[in-house]
């Protein structure tokens, strides 16, 4: 069955009762996977594991693609991949950074730069169910999650990722992440520009935020960046979010974006609501923004009014940033705010027959 597409307009009125599934993109599989979780009386934490590996396990791409037919948009979703044989990095490798929130005790689990282990989503729930910590990094978390139970290691690279990675290393590793390195035009290995190694006062005073606006957020968009974001609301009315990401194509290894991030990729609190982010990770989790979707929702904001202020908050910094997020209140109403780009998400309630897809246009034109 497929998805049915909604330009949205103004804020969503929530459904009358629930469970509800809110996720970024029109990952269709993934938000039924969730939704039926849900209805069988699970409950959210649950549910958006069953969503977020849903998404992982079929790479989420295929999953109901046919349907972008059906809308003028010119979007090439087929390149959209989220687990293994997602966006690889400088030198060629998938890796997975993954978080889940439960929005009734605020325990978190994280997972990044996790290498070796496809099941991201699943890790994070292992870091939060066996351990005292929030989050666990690199091939560390890999032996982690192996020794928890989950299948690897394994090669989380694919013919598409590598064929990827080969063509942008033919087109001299262009364009990448680095700044103030020589060559700038080449491959590597990079050294700093001389004018940029003093570490004495003057470089951490940069009150006239020299190339702040200069980041790399051109480089983000719907070819190269691979994230769901997924919030649920169970039938108990408690609320969980969870995030799994390959993160940016060729980013420098090591890189952590904003997907194992509470607060920045999602954040979600039974008492008020949940929120889930997409977009340049970089600058997005210097601002939390799911975190202030949230808050501003406890403060009395609708969420319409509360993802356009948390946009906008990035947007008057970074003028040139690529982002979007969907908020949704307690009560199950939802709305999307997005900058740079067309932002879409999914949502299933009981007064649906399928998998709704809410189109967002953004409101406030670059500068």
């Amino acid at each position: 069955m497929r998805g049915r597409w909604r330009v949205l307009g103004d804020e969503v009125e929530g459904p009358g009762k629930f469970p509800l599934v809110v996720s970024t993109w029109p990952f269709l599989e993934a938000v039924r996977a969730a939704w039926k979780t849900a209805d069988s009386g699970l409950s959210a934490l649950d549910a958006v594991i069953e969503g977020c590996s849903a998404c992982e396990e079929l790479r989420c791409d295929g999953t109901g693609w046919s349907d972008v037919k059906e809308i003028s948009l010119v979007l090439a979703i087929k390149y959209w991949v989220v687990g293994p044989g997602g966006s690889p990095d400088e030198n060629g490798e998938t890796t997975i950074d993954a978080m889940i929130m439960n929005g009734v005790t605020m325990e978190v689990g994280a997972v990044a730069a996790m290498r070796y282990v496809s099941d991201g989503i699943k890790a994070a729930k292992l870091v939060m169910q066996h351990t005292k910590h929030t989050m666990l990094v690199g091939e560390q978390a890999s032996i982690f999650a192996i020794s928890m139970g989950l299948p690897g290691p394994t090669n989380l690279s694919s013919e598409e990722s590598i064929e990827k990675w080969t063509n942008w290393k033919k087109s001299k590793c262009q364009p990448n992440f680095r700044k103030n390195v020589l060559p700038v035009d080449d491959c590597g290995p990079y050294h700093a520009e001389s004018s940029t190694t003093n570490f004495g006062e003057e470089a951490c005073l940069d009150t006239k935020r020299t190339s702040l606006d200069n980041t790399v957020s051109y480089k983000f968009g719907i070819h190269n960046h691979d994230t769901i974001s997924m919030a649920v609301i169970d039938k108990m009315g408690h609320i969980a979010v969870g995030t799994s990401t390959n993160g940016a194509s060729f980013k420098i290894p090591g890189r952590v974006g904003d997907g194992p991030i509470a607060g920045s990729s999602g954040y979600a609190d039974t008492e008020v609501g949940a929120c889930g982010a997409t977009g340049d990770g970089d600058i997005m989790m210097r601002f939390l923004p799911c975190y202030q979707v949230v808050e501003s929702m406890r403060l009395g904001m609708e969420p319409k009014l509360a993802a356009k202020d948390a946009i906008s908050r990035i947007a008057r910094k970074y003028p040139d940033f690529v982002g979007a997020v969907f908020a949704v209140d307690k009560n199950g109403v939802h709305a999307g705010a997005c900058y740079g780009w067309t932002f879409q998400y999914s949502v299933r309630s009981p007064d649906m027959a399928d998998v709704v897809v809410y189109t967002v246009v953004p409101e406030i034109a670059k500068a």
